[in-house]
């Protein structure tokens, strides 16, 4: 598959036994037989799946290989995974259409296949966070969301590449090589969660989870045209993931349509009473918020800073997107956001130091020279005392937040400030790209509910992201909004159409 595939695992030998574990899937299925070609199954959102499937017109397994086919096809271009599990995901696959044979329905995840950030515990499946560090790391547990997805009945497809150890916002520092932008391959994807996001966007998945610490799940959902949903802080348990910055780090999903956000939200949301992060808070029914009118939604756009140096483009794709909005609510006005001053690099580069400082003193030259760089870089610039009284910071930010939502229901900026970058080259900077982070971040330190929605594209054909914002746990209200803009415009429906190299 050529060096930007290294160290990818299909977990069969060859083509010959991928074909054989595939054709002999198919064998005994008592289902009506589904008449399109795999290239259109892969193309279905993941809510249509799910109904196609719940009425035995398609079967797992077809669903399955449909998307093992494809990432034959496009990942050794694409790189956006790192390991595929190939008999295992077929395996569940085959053990999910035996048990709705029997008449257990698992819920609407039931035999859909996912893929994971490679963050992600998984248990029996190597973990190694983009790293030559962890290139051989085998997690004997799974994660809580992994096991959470397990029980809902998806499968897993495999892992996805990523910026090495959620550290940046590209995904072009990898020990795997760099993920590539299906809308343009010498574009980045986006990061960290670069390779979930560009397999949806690929259609290699119905879905994918990516995590979020700065912006890295909407990042790459703005740069790859896709949803992508940063919950609350504390609503989807972060337990068996690779921590970046445990104040700060957000689990979340990124797919094709604001419906099929809200159905895999709903399978992972919930408390989880071993992860001291997670919030005992009641679960709301996510779907059934998506048939919220947004007529009495008010909508406040905070133009200080969000709006600022905007690429033109962006900039007139957002105001067309809030002209929209004008059309589907109460009302829209202008707010400002409290500051959150240096509270990110404050918090974080003393957080991820911590976690990762015994292997820099042990096995520094298995880090990429980018992020090895930038761990020492952000730790050494943050004192005891900054780090005590940022927390703090955070801590008062994320309770006074709540005042902003007196005034409006959710706020509404641009995702990105500028189009994609070109992948290479990557500079040895341990400095953050602005650009890339300037309007993600501060939710992430806010710890509130952010999804990027597709709003547009440049001339040069490159997505455009719009980004709602809601108060604390009041995902009920981002995700109706979102899905009122998704349904007066076609920007989601659109695919990118590239070629194998």
């Amino acid at each position: 598959m050529g060096d930007a595939c290294r160290g990818m695992t299909l977990h069969s030998p060859d083509r010959r036994t991928f074909l054989a574990a595939s054709a002999g899937a198919l064998v005994g299925l008592s289902l009506r037989p589904f008449s399109a070609p795999s290239q259109d199954l892969t193309g279905l959102s993941l809510t249509r799946a799910s109904q196609l499937l719940r009425n035995k017109a398609v079967s797992s397994v077809q669903l399955t290989q449909a998307c093992l086919d494809r990432i034959h096809t496009h990942n050794p271009t694409l790189n956006a995974f790192i390991t595929v599990t190939v008999e295992q995901a077929l395996t569940t696959a085959r053990e999910m259409d035996a048990a709705w044979r029997r008449g257990n329905w698992r819920g609407l995840l039931h035999g859909i296949p996912i893929a994971l950030k490679d963050n992600m515990d998984t248990a029996g499946t190597r973990t190694t966070a983009g790293s030559e560090l962890f290139k051989d790391r085998v997690p004997s547990e799974d994660a809580e969301i992994v096991r959470r997805l397990k029980g809902a009945g998806a499968i897993i497809l495999g892992k996805t590449n990523l910026h090495e150890f959620a550290y940046g916002g590209s995904s072009s520092v990898s020990y795997f090589g760099p993920v590539r932008n299906p809308w343009a391959l010498d574009r980045v994807p986006g990061g960290s969660s670069g390779g979930s996001a560009a397999a949806v966007a690929a259609d290699l998945c119905f879905g994918s989870f990516g995590t979020d610490t700065a912006g890295s799940v909407r990042i790459p959902a703005s740069y790859c045209g896709v949803v992508g949903l940063k919950p609350t802080y504390g609503r989807v348990s972060t337990r068996g993931v690779i921590p970046l910055s445990w104040t700060l780090d957000h689990v979340g999903p990124l797919c094709k349509t604001v419906d099929d956000a809200a159905l895999l939200l709903a399978a992972v949301a919930g408390f989880d009473s071993s992860d001291p992060t997670s919030a005992d808070v009641p679960v709301p029914d996510y779907r059934a918020a998506l048939r919220t009118r947004s007529a009495g939604l008010r909508v406040g756009v905070p133009r200080a800073g969000f709006f600022d140096d905007l690429d033109p483009e962006v900039e007139t794709a957002v105001n067309d997107a809030i002209h929209v909005l004008r059309t589907l609510t109460a009302n829209v006005t202008e707010v400002t956001l409290p500051s959150v001053g240096n509270l990110l690099r404050q918090i974080l580069g003393p957080e991820a130091y911590a976690y990762h400082s015994r292997w820099l003193s042990e096995s520094a030259e298995k880090y990429q020279p980018q992020t090895r760089a930038r761990l020492v870089e952000f730790a050494s610039a943050v004192t005891l005392e900054q780090y005590v009284e940022a927390r703090r910071q955070c801590d008062l930010l994320r309770r006074d937040i709540r005042k902003i939502f007196a005034t409006v229901d959710v706020l509404v900026t641009p995702t990105m400030a500028g189009p994609p970058s070109m992948t290479e080259p990557i500079e040895l900077s341990a400095s953050l790209d602005p650009s890339r982070t300037r309007n993600t971040w501060p939710l992430d330190v806010l710890g509130l509910p952010a999804i990027s929605v597709p709003c547009g594209f440049t001339a040069a054909g490159l997505p455009i992201g719009l980004q709602i914002i809601g108060a604390p746990f009041a995902e009920t209200t981002v995700l109706a909004m979102a899905r009122a803009y998704e349904t007066a415009t076609d920007w989601h429906g659109r695919r990118p159409a590239f070629k194998t190299s």
